[in-house]
């Protein structure tokens, strides 16, 4: 057997594979079946500030008004600012997890102002989670606000949390950066240990017989693999920092396409939700058998194969590749 062992922001983990934030993080029976099949990283749920902050006033609303009803109610009634309610269940889950399984467990927080990304992550950090990915979801609709001032105050989040927490901080991406090598060497800068590409976009459909918005969740398939590996080969051995991939990982060699391209950890979420732990052990046997049949003695050796570290102009094999796909096409028979 091939050695699977890998180092991923300063963390061990015996495989490359790890569960990514999903809805398979909420079933602590699912977890240690997954983790029994290969899972080497288990990551949580996103904890939304927006969900939190919406809880939160409901609840005060409620015991506010009742306060408000009798002037008695005060003597039994307490304020609102007692309660903590919606963060305390994750904080809850996240240590119930980490009793539960012998891997590294990572909280994910999406979060909205620089106030509510620093609180929430120093709780997570203070309950225990072996890391933090911050979920830099953002949807622009200001036409106002540049590209520039957007990252400018994502750079700010990822600042603050470093600071404010022990623990290391991954940042999960989007693909639509003007530089993706660009901003991940100022992650580093910012004190990021590590970077997940590619977020996948929740996006709604439109339905055009019923005119309203379709918010069916579409699983990914191996062909939204390539762009992930396309940022992987340019980050890996140029950008000093921890890179995994997410989406489009179903297969074993999938898993090995990601490795030869530089990634040191490899989020499942799709093929898991619809597979379960099976298909994790299937995805975990099939590395090790791809890893033995090329003769790599590790996935240590076989990491950055393909990366475009080696090349002399990147940019210049970029733009050769490029003409030589369209130039190469042929319909399929």
């Amino acid at each position: 057997m091939a050695e699977l062992k890998t180092r991923w922001l300063g963390l061990t983990l015996r495989t490359p594979f790890v569960v990514g934030a999903s809805p398979l993080g909420d079933d602590i029976g699912k977890l240690q079946a997954l983790v029994e099949a290969g899972a080497g990283a288990v990551v949580l749920h996103s904890l939304f500030e927006e969900q939190l902050a919406l809880e939160q006033m409901a609840a005060h609303r409620h015991f506010d008004a009742h306060i408000d009803m009798d002037a008695e109610a005060r003597s039994f009634l307490p304020g609102s600012d007692v309660f903590s309610l919606g963060v305390d269940r994750y904080l809850g889950h996240l240590r119930k997890v980490r009793q539960s399984v012998d891997v590294p467990v990572l909280a994910s927080l999406n979060g909205v102002t620089p106030g509510g990304w620093v609180e929430y992550a120093r709780l997570l950090d203070e309950a225990g989670a072996d890391g933090i990915e911050l979920n830099l979801y953002e949807v622009i609709t200001d036409p106002a606000l540049s590209g520039a001032a957007v990252e400018a105050r994502q750079l700010d989040v990822v600042r603050s949390v470093v600071k404010a927490v022990e623990r290391p901080v991954s940042v999960k991406l989007s693909p639509f950066y003007a530089s993706v090598p660009g901003f991940a060497q100022q992650l580093v800068e910012a004190g990021a240990a590590g970077v997940v590409v590619f977020n996948r976009f929740w996006q709604p459909d439109v339905n055009a017989d019923t005119l309203d918005v379709d918010r069916s969740l579409v699983t990914s398939t191996s062909a939204e693999l390539p762009l992930r590996l396309h940022a992987l080969a340019l980050l890996h051995g140029r950008i000093d920092i921890g890179l995994s991939v997410t989406g489009g990982v179903h297969t074993g060699i999938d898993a090995a396409k990601a490795i030869l391209c530089g990634a040191q950890s490899v989020q499942m979420v799709s093929a898991l939700l619809e597979h379960g732990a099976s298909r994790l052990k299937g995805v975990v046997d099939e590395l090790d058998w791809w890893l033995n049949e090329k003769g790599y003695a590790s996935v240590d050796q076989a990491r950055g194969v393909l990366s475009l570290q080696n090349a002399p102009n990147p940019h210049a094999l970029e733009r050769v590749n490029y003409m030589k796909m369209l130039q190469g096409w042929m319909p399929r028979r």
